[in-house]
């Protein structure tokens, strides 16, 4: 039996390096498509997506994350991590106060992770950039409504840590254990 395992927390929290060491590791891991999801949108003149047409950025991302989540499923391999989960599509939703259909959260309860590891907002290590524009303030709202948004589908959550991304990664994995 496959164990899927989330890697969610808001943006700049070490999420993607801690992914990277565990590809580093030889783990399959499934990527972020949101940063491809917005560079596809700036290759057709839409700027920001995220913000522009909210809706539409969401439905890509959820149609991307149930596809990974699928071809997860085709992968022989006793544990495969997630650069964040279906339901962080809903929770970003929350967070901006936009109302989306409920399929989303029935999509959440369709597909379920083992494991919930959320990586809590950590100001030393936040950096903005082209496709992360939240501030930090910003980033302590969306790790809020991931928390809630998980613990509503009835996850249990387990918080990483601060540290290094060895220490990071070694809790996830001894976790596992």
């Amino acid at each position: 039996m496959q164990t899927k395992i989330v890697i969610t927390g808001g943006p700049g929290t070490g999420k993607s390096t801690v992914i990277d060491e565990l590809v580093k590791r030889k783990f399959i891991c499934m990527p972020e498509i949101s940063r491809q999801v917005t560079l596809n949108a700036r290759e057709k003149g839409i700027e920001q997506l995220f913000l522009t047409k909210p809706l539409l950025f969401s439905e890509l991302l959820l149609e991307g994350r149930i596809k990974q989540f699928i071809e997860a499923e085709q992968i022989n391999n006793e544990l495969v991590f997630f650069d964040r989960g279906i339901p962080d599509v809903h929770a970003y939703m929350n967070y901006i106060s936009i109302d989306y259909p409920s399929t989303y959260v029935n999509k959440s309860n369709l597909y379920r992770y083992e494991h919930v590891f959320l990586m809590p907002p950590w100001e030393e290590i936040y950096i903005s950039d082209n496709e992360r524009y939240e501030n930090f303030e910003q980033a302590l709202a969306i790790h809020n409504h991931l928390e809630r948004t998980y613990k509503e589908l009835n996850y249990p959550i387990i918080e990483v840590p601060t540290g290094t991304v060895e220490e990071r990664t070694n809790f996830i994995l001894d976790y596992l254990k």
